[in-house]
């Protein structure tokens, strides 16, 4: 299982690198479209919409395409109402269906309306440069590194036992102070003025940078948490088997879900 789950990380960077660093910005786009048009199927799946999956995930991608070709800008105004309402969602919607551990009766058509918001985040912040989209999703990831190893050293108490019964309190707020020691360590390197820790430390000082970052890192916790929910509905432990060794796009994309939008946000906020 490890060996497959190696093979099938090192083939997503063979794609995902060279789209970044070598192809032009519509590269990234297509293929994060291709990403988001799979999680819609799945998630639809999940839901119980098995009919409806694949129609609706390939209208999602037919429009994607359709804007990408026809090159239309997103009027500033529309892409902060999106991304806002999609942040307002992880922070108010999201947390209550983790308290019903129940999600509520709009939960299947929340799913491809909040990835097609994180696939907009993804170009938007594409857009303002490598750096920046890959500092944005290294806080997922640092997150989850420190979760994993303060979780597996010190966790005692559960964070939500009946939602995902390997993680803990003690695990979240590791992978939180991580992201924070990491994100203000970088913030004065020159080549990352770009990213969200360089323009927060800039803008807000220190430490309200960190606990922006906090906030950040505590939010992509919600969005793994409310796909091991759905899953939790569905009776299954992963969300497809697209990729082996891994699950489905969703188990390797949940917690980007309602931190791209929040990142995207922050990034539009420090630069009016």
């Amino acid at each position: 299982m490890l060996g497959t789950r190696v093979v099938t990380a090192v083939a997503l960077l063979a794609l995902i690198l060279p789209t970044l660093f070598w192809l032009p910005p519509w590269a990234w786009a297509g293929l994060t479209l291709l990403f988001l048009v799979v999680g819609c199927a799945e998630w639809l799946n999940l839901t119980g919409a098995r009919r409806l999956a694949w129609p609706v995930a390939g209208s999602l991608g037919v429009l994607g395409v359709l804007w990408l070709v026809a090159d239309l800008p997103t009027p500033g105004g529309l892409l902060l109402t999106v991304l806002g309402a999609a942040t307002l969602f992880w922070l108010a919607v999201a947390p209550w269906w983790l308290r019903r551990e129940a999600t509520g009766p709009g939960a299947r058509w929340a799913g491809p309306a909040l990835l097609a918001v994180c696939w907009l985040s993804l170009v938007h912040l594409r857009g303002i440069g490598v750096a920046a989209l890959l500092v944005a999703m290294a806080i997922v990831w640092v997150a989850d590194i420190g979760a994993y190893f303060v979780g597996k050293g010190f966790g005692r108490r559960k964070l939500a036992p009946r939602i995902s019964p390997g993680k803990s309190i003690e695990g979240a707020l590791g992978g939180m102070g991580l992201v924070v020691v990491i994100g203000l360590s970088v913030a004065a390197a020159p080549s990352l003025a770009d990213t969200l820790p360089a323009r927060l430390v800039a803008t807000v000082g220190p430490w309200l940078a960190g606990v922006a970052l906090a906030a950040v890192a505590a939010l992509s916790v919600v969005g793994d948490l409310v796909e091991s929910l759905v899953k939790r509905g569905a009776g299954v432990k992963d969300s497809g088997r697209i990729l082996p060794g891994h699950g489905g796009i969703l188990d390797r994309i949940d917690a980007l879900l309602p931190t791209m939008p929040l990142v995207a946000l922050m990034h539009i906020g420090l630069s009016g």
